[in-house]
């Protein structure tokens, strides 16, 4: 029998974010105070980041209106450029917003309620195989993780990935019990349209979730081999199907592909948004971003460690003496299988992020986040129950050690906030160390005691960050967990590649006026830009160049067909230039034919050549 045994038989049949008789009375109540608390945490004030990613909220408006935009996640309802990924995340939007109007709060509220259903999943993951109390650690990690609580308080697609990825490891979890081949195809399956909602990212879970049931499935090789192939497929076909009708559907017919140069959905997803990121060769891309180079510690960068890095150190101890305590279990022990299913999930997408070369973002951390929390809540609770072993008791010292001194040093970063919470942190921490390493000799009260003062100790970081990033506003492209607002939405005065400008009153009455009788109120150049003035305006506003301005949609000879058409009525600004060295130059055309033929006035700071003149 191994040091860290998984639950038993009766325990592992439960339905998901339930008790089960066989649990105790407290688990019930216990989850239910959870998941209150993550809505509370993740819904309140929320509809002080307004927009959000303006980007993501006007293509929101967009299939609001139209179904084609819904369908194909369109900026605007006229249907002229698509957003730069897979629409998934957009779908549940434009839905929202469909059914509760055009408002920050059915832009947000989904995002929100991910994150519920997120943690849910987590608690219902883990206790199958580690029991309620690892469970309910588990969800509260997640819940208390600051990218967490920045992504699932914000509209972009990442909320919706990672609450299929929770869902895909819980059908695996799942799967893993008696050899389901029906479970391991749901969880292809969720795997799979979580490429809807952001590409190839979604894949990296893949190779932990089938070396997990190749290894643990209770059935001979064959039939492992057999029930992979089977939901690789479903994984290929529910991620496929999409791809396949966008190929198929008329060019003519549809909008360009924003953030391809060859208006092909396939280039977009294994391109720009694929092996693009990992090598950095995207065309198109104007850069980045000051993340520092690539390397192990990219992860405690400043820009990302406030997000993730809380709990990460503790996750690779758990993680190690988890393997290394459950060496001699049988093969198909499922203890040691939700180590690979979570600690594979960790480790592939932790080494891709930390070396890929092309454009990260900070906040797509959050998708470490279920596997962090779950390595440190199946480990935490399996060593205090072993705690009597010197080898558990230390492994689990050494881990609150670890996180105090981790939580002191990413507090002492920002020094003005919070002063002495860190160096509490680090000293409550190390006595906890100290004592859970000798609780076995304890009496059970004081044992108690020490349980509960180690568990806040190890969230207390984490959690001040998270309720500080909750208690922020948000919005702009490039939002960061933590006290400090991220890059926010201004009223009047021109936009730019990652940020968005909501026109002034008298430029928004412009736009609105006669705006029905064109197809486009306006064009100007960058998606955000494009996004600001729709979301103000109320009426389709054509993004020329797409998101970064380096696409070629649409090209001169076609924005001047549109406009001799009478299509669109306004051009706003005088370019504004976000071109790398990679991609098309018509935005630039466009802008400088524009400048040269039209003459420009200016309202609320903002240049307006009015092309119907």
């Amino acid at each position: 029998m191994t040091l860290l045994a998984s639950r038993d038989e009766a325990d592992r049949t439960a339905p998901p974010a339930r008790g089960t008789p066989a649990d105790p009375r407290w688990v019930r109540p216990s989850v239910a105070v959870l998941l209150l608390a993550t809505a509370v945490l993740y819904l309140w004030n929320l509809g002080e980041s307004g927009w959000a990613n303006a980007f993501y909220s006007a293509a929101a408006q967009a299939g609001s209106l139209s179904w084609k935009a819904l369908f194909f996640g369109s900026s605007d309802a006229a249907n002229a450029i698509t957003v730069d990924k897979t629409p998934a995340a957009l779908w549940v939007m434009s839905l929202s917003a469909r059914l509760f109007g055009v408002n920050a709060w059915s832009v947000l509220v989904p995002q929100a309620l991910m994150g519920v259903g997120s943690v849910a999943l987590l608690f219902a993951a883990v206790r199958r195989t580690s029991g309620p109390a690892a469970g309910l650690l588990a969800g509260s990690v997640l819940a208390l993780t600051p990218a967490a609580a920045l992504m699932f308080r914000f509209n972009n697609p990442d909320a919706l990935l990672v609450l299929l990825l929770t869902a895909g490891a819980y059908c695996v979890v799942r799967a893993l019990e008696k050899a389901s081949p029906r479970w391991l195809a749901l969880a292809g399956v969720a795997v799979g349209f979580g490429f809807l909602a952001k590409m190839l990212q979604a894949f990296l879970v893949l190779p932990a979730f089938g070396l997990a049931y190749l290894i643990a499935a209770p059935i001979p090789l064959g039939r492992r081999l057999l029930h992979l192939l089977g939901a690789l497929i479903c994984t290929f076909l529910s991620a496929g199907w999409y791809l396949a009708v966008v190929a198929s559907w008329p060019a003519a017919d549809r909008p360009y592909i924003g953030g391809s140069q060859e208006n092909s959905l396939w280039e977009l997803a294994f391109g720009y948004n694929g092996f693009g990121r990992i090598t950095g060769d995207e065309v198109g891309s104007v850069g980045g971003g000051g993340w520092g180079g690539t390397g192990w510690d990219r992860l405690f960068g400043s820009e990302m460690a406030g997000g993730i890095a809380w709990l990460l150190p503790a996750a690779v101890l758990a993680l190690a003496t988890g393997l290394w305590f459950t060496r001699r279990a049988p093969r198909t022990d499922r203890g040691r299988a939700a180590l690979i299913v979570w600690g594979g999930w960790f480790l592939v997408t932790a080494v891709v992020f930390s070396y890929m070369s092309g454009i990260i973002h900070a906040y797509y951390t959050i998708a470490l986040a279920p596997a962090i929390a779950a390595l440190v809540g199946i480990a935490g609770t399996q060593l205090w129950r072993a705690r009597g072993n010197p080898a558990a008791a230390g492994a689990l010292s050494a881990g609150i050690g670890l996180t105090a001194l981790t939580a002191y040093l990413l507090l002492s970063r920002q020094s003005d906030w919070l002063p002495g919470l860190s160096i509490a942190i680090l000293i409550t921490g190390l006595l906890c160390a100290f004592l859970v390493f000798v609780a076995a000799r304890l009496p059970d009260v004081a044992r108690r005691l020490v349980a509960v003062g180690a568990l806040i100790t190890v969230l207390a970081g984490t959690g001040a960050y998270t309720v500080a990033t909750a208690a922020t506003p948000h919005s702009g492209a490039l939002p960061s967990a933590g006290p400090e607002t991220g890059r926010g939405m201004r009223m009047g005065g021109p936009g730019g590649l990652l940020g968005t400008s909501l026109p002034g009153a008298d430029l928004a009455a412009l736009l609105r006026q006669e705006s029905e009788n064109y197809t486009w109120t306006a064009a100007t150049v960058g998606s955000n830009n494009a996004a600001g003035y729709q979301l103000g305006s109320g009426a389709p506003v054509l993004a020329v160049g797409g998101f970064n301005g380096t696409d070629p949609a649409p090209t001169l000879e076609q924005f001047q067909d549109h406009v001799r058409s009478g299509r669109i009525h306004y051009f706003l600004g005088e370019g504004m230039m976000m071109r790398g060295e990679t991609g098309s130059d018509a935005a630039e055309r466009i802008a400088a034919w524009v400048a040269e033929t039209y003459p420009p006035t200016t309202v609320d700071g903002v240049t307006v050549y009015d092309l119907s003149r």
